[in-house]
């Protein structure tokens, strides 16, 4: 295979490779290097007898993304404060035609689901994210983890329940979500309490994740009074040379507010039945580097 074809191949299948490292491990840093270190192992490698090469490389990816995983893991015990993935700009409207694949893609993607996947051991999380977002067969992810067929599918059975009992189950229309959401911030900033509080479940969550490297709770905050009161504090405070940029981030509408133009904090809220039940806030600069662009 010639080299200019083999990086032809490669690029083919990069946004799949992209997107097995990124679930695998919640932080574009973490992904674009397995996908790069994935790159120089198909370049140099001897490729004759690669016959699909999209599951030739799906299993280098995965197998390097289960080693950085474990690595992460221990770092993450130590985590100041809530830990929540990096935002991942997504669009999967040009390269995914198929609306129900987009759904799949979007929810497997999602920061809630995201958030359960820690849960899970590197090997059940690997099966999650090739059978569930990619559709990957069994027999292909045996070979991908070195596993027999039915050890699979057992690993598949318990992640799949794991995540079901554990995921929030929120189900709304994307505009309605927008809408939401621009009225959250519009009320946050100006530090509107009743406006707030007019938009919260009673039982709201928020989640903020810091890293210790910016202020943000250091414990979810619980109930619509303290959540409230919370935002509507910071938002009197107010942040220098505020600018709200709307995007769309792991699959759903979310909000990068920027100071002096730099990103300071992502806003992504999950909803039910018109009101706001979960808020993620991620301050974590490091998290925040990719998204300086937009």
């Amino acid at each position: 295979m010639a080299t200019d074809t083999a990086t032809d191949v490669f690029e083919e299948h990069r946004p799949v490779l992209m997107g097995v490292a990124y679930r695998m491990l919640g932080r574009v840093a973490d992904a674009e290097d397995v996908v790069q270190e994935a790159w120089l192992r198909w370049s140099s490698g001897d490729r004759a007898d690669v016959r699909e090469p999209r599951a030739y490389l799906v299993r280098i990816t995965t197998r390097l993304a289960l080693d950085r995983l474990r690595q992460v893991q221990a770092r993450r015990e130590t985590y100041v404060g809530p830990w929540l993935p990096e935002p991942l700009v997504t669009d999967f409207g040009p390269t995914v035609a198929d609306t129900e694949e987009q759904a799949v893609l979007a929810d497997s993607v999602s920061l809630a689901v995201l958030v359960v996947l820690e849960s899970l051991s590197p090997l059940e999380r690997a099966v999650f994210v090739l059978r569930e977002a990619f559709g990957f067969p069994f027999a292909e992810i045996a070979a991908t983890l070195d596993r027999s067929e039915s050890a699979v599918r057992q690993l598949a059975a318990r992640a799949r329940k794991h995540v079901d009992e554990r995921r929030p189950r929120y189900e709304v229309d994307p505009a309605e979500r927008r809408d939401l959401t621009e009225r959250f911030l519009a009320a946050a900033a100006d530090g509107d309490l009743e406006g707030l509080m007019s938009l919260l479940a009673p039982d709201v969550e928020l989640v903020g994740d810091s890293g210790g490297k910016a202020q943000a709770p250091l414990r979810v905050i619980e109930s619509a009074d303290k959540v409230g009161r919370f935002l509507a504090a910071v938002g009197r405070e107010g942040i220098t040379e505020l600018e709200i940029r709307l995007l769309e981030l792991n699959g759903a509408p979310a909000a990068l507010a920027l100071s002096g133009g730099k990103p300071d904090t992502v806003f992504q809220v999950e909803v039910a039945d018109g009101r706001i039940q979960r808020i993620y806030a991620v301050r974590n600069p490091d998290k925040l580097l990719s998204l300086a662009s937009y």
